[in-house]
């Protein structure tokens, strides 16, 4: 699976709204999160962590599914930024939902283009782990995952315009 978007404002700016609480926060409620808890460790200037747990609801999955993990289900999403490069940021990305065998394994990179701008690149591995069925739950929750990431880059765009 492989996602990205590009930002409207230089590497450093980007990092530092990555590691903002508040943005944070926000990109949460902008993927239809009906409840969130973020907890950022660090700073921009250095490397650092974002964890961040919602409850969603579980309209994304498969209806055969649903009955198993109910009405919404927890999303677990850990980013772990290293510190600044020059030109460039790496991460790595894992997203978990609660209840439900399915795990995205993946990096992450901040390339700061020549016009300015700066490309999220997020790359990972979508797997489940569910006899016979692995590959429709996957594609279900890719799209679910996609959307998610496009939902953050939006919030981004908003949120580096202001």
């Amino acid at each position: 699976m492989s996602v990205q978007t590009t930002y409207d404002a230089g590497i450093d700016d980007v990092a530092a709204m990555l590691a903002d609480e508040e943005f944070v926060a926000t990109k949460v409620r902008a993927t239809g999160a009906t409840s969130q808890q973020v907890d950022v460790v660090g700073t921009s200037a250095e490397a650092f962590t974002v964890t961040t747990r919602r409850h969603m609801p579980s309209t994304d999955i498969p209806a055969q599914f649903r009955s198993v993990v109910g009405a919404s289900v927890e999303v677990r999403q850990v980013e772990a930024w290293e510190g600044p490069e020059q030109g460039a940021r790496r991460g790595t990305v894992v997203v978990e939902i609660t209840g439900a065998p399915v795990r995205l394994s993946g990096t992450m990179r901040l390339v700061g283009e020549p016009d300015g701008s700066t490309t999220h690149h997020v790359e990972g591995e979508l797997k489940a782990s569910v006899p016979l069925f692995a590959s429709a739950v996957e594609q279900a929750t890719a799209g679910g995952i996609r959307e998610a990431f496009a939902a953050e880059g939006r919030a981004g765009a908003t949120w580096l315009a202001r």
